[in-house]
């Protein structure tokens, strides 16, 4: 009962958001902004999500290079997409990172617990690397200046701890995984970087050229609230963000919920690609190790 009732939860959540979102816009600029949208822009966006989950890969082979599984990089990415697809399209499943863990267990044999702390170190590096550009975005963002100095400060001081933070929770927690930490947070760096230039490309996609700080903004702060597994994929809450941030500094909410949807129409897209992998992602027991290895 429980497995039956909270997919349908999230997926009543999730319409429910929606539908109070879509009547507190125009929904005939949403569909003008959607089909005036360039495709080349939505091209190069799509191009800079995926290159984004592919640094992400590289990243979580460090991490699990680091507790002795040394998967070829290939079959990692592959295994990264297949997880991409489970997160996003069955939502009250066991989850693309539950997915990777219980595989790599039952097929190399890897042990549960350093497969676990692997895969949420990777996870926190990349929450790391969001808080700091999320923050320093914030505090030269227009939400800083109608906040106060307060806000600024403390946007400042959240972006220069984040990392140290990270670190000496690294040192005491996860003490195996410390020699990889400045490797995986410029990783994180750089994957965040890719999402920020592709949430750039789709703002060019619909022709946005003012209040970049701030709907760059909103799409870092979206993105850690559509972590929390309350809808399908961040759907709903993404747009809940965009609605009220944009709101608050009088802009046109509805062209940030375009935005939000664009970007999920590319994550869907790319996501969709793991679907096609799932044949190849489970080892052949009778093969060589060595082609996954």
């Amino acid at each position: 009962m429980k497995k039956t009732l909270k997919p349908l939860l999230k997926v009543a959540l999730t319409f429910a958001i929606l539908w109070f979102v879509l009547r507190k816009i125009d929904i005939d600029l949403l569909k003008s902004s959607l089909q005036t949208a360039s495709p080349v822009w939505l091209l190069c966006a799509f191009i800079l999500f995926n290159l984004s989950k592919i640094a992400s890969a590289f990243r979580l082979n460090i991490y699990f290079r680091t507790i002795g599984l040394k998967l070829k990089e290939s079959y990692n990415l592959i295994l990264y997409y297949v997880g991409m697809f489970y997160n996003l399209f069955l939502p009250g499943g066991i989850g693309g990172d539950g997915y990777k863990i219980y595989l790599l267990n039952r097929h190399f044999r890897h042990g549960v617990k350093p497969l676990f702390q692997a895969v949420l170190l990777d996870r926190l590096s990349g929450l790391a690397a969001l808080v700091f550009y999320a923050a320093s975005l914030f505090a030269f963002s227009h939400y800083a200046r109608l906040l106060g100095a307060w806000a600024l400060w403390t946007a400042l001081a959240a972006s220069m701890l984040v990392f140290p933070v990270a670190y000496y929770a690294t040192k005491y927690l996860f003490t195996s995984f410390l020699p990889v930490f400045k490797t995986t947070m410029i990783w994180g760096l750089g994957v965040q970087l890719l999402q920020l230039l592709c949430a750039w490309a789709i703002l060019c996609s619909l022709s946005i050229d003012h209040a970049l700080f701030e709907y760059l903004t909103l799409f870092l702060i979206s993105s850690v609230a559509a972590v929390l597994p309350l809808t399908i994929g961040g759907v709903g809450v993404r747009e809940l963000t965009f609605l009220y941030g944009l709101e608050t500094i009088g802009e046109e909410p509805s062209l940030g919920v375009t935005f939000s949807f664009l970007f999920f129409m590319i994550t869907a897209l790319s996501s969709l690609l793991g679907l096609f992998a799932l044949g190849r992602v489970t080892p052949d027991i009778s093969k060589k190790r060595s082609q996954y290895e």
